[in-house]
């Protein structure tokens, strides 16, 4: 359970293992430590150890970028019911400070903001959303931001 109290339902738990299992993602180091039944909000956590670290002893930019990546778009997929497709259109890594330690990255889409793109894709067919996104450490310092900016369209065929 989160902070907040939600529960993670046995659907979500199974996208988290397979999350967690899926090669690309197992490689970065990351793991999907939470999945809301809702799949309204996901949470990583991204160690500071040997797999991680680059040759100057700091948690390496790329593999924080890479634990960051698939989130919001999987999130989004399943949120709209698997009736459009997500593909990245931007991403921007902000890097603040040195990253000795684990950080967590908490991802949210509100049920508000859900009902919003469900309404927009429907008078437009094709929208793009912005979403940041912050690693921070067991004290709540952010380390790394990412702006990520998705597009979303219907899926063809």
């Amino acid at each position: 359970m989160t902070a907040q109290g939600e529960a993670e339902s046995l659907e979500s738990r199974l996208w988290r293992w397979g999350g967690n299992l899926f090669p690309a993602y197992r490689l970065t180091g990351a793991r999907v430590i939470f999945v809301a039944a809702h799949f309204r909000e996901v949470e990583i956590e991204i160690p500071s150890n040997w797999r991680t670290r680059n040759y100057m002893g700091i948690t390496w930019g790329g593999g924080l970028y890479a634990a960051l990546d698939p989130i919001y778009g999987v999130m989004l997929y399943k949120l709209l019911g698997r009736r459009y497709r997500v593909v990245d259109k931007i991403a921007r890594m902000h890097f603040k400070r040195p990253v000795k330690t684990t950080l967590s990255a908490r991802f949210h889409i509100s049920e508000d903001e859900v009902g919003d793109i469900l309404r927009q894709l429907k008078e437009g067919g094709r929208l793009e959303r912005t979403y940041w996104v912050h690693l921070e450490d067991a004290a709540g310092v952010v380390h790394a931001s990412c702006e990520k900016v998705v597009s979303i369209l219907p899926r063809s065929g």
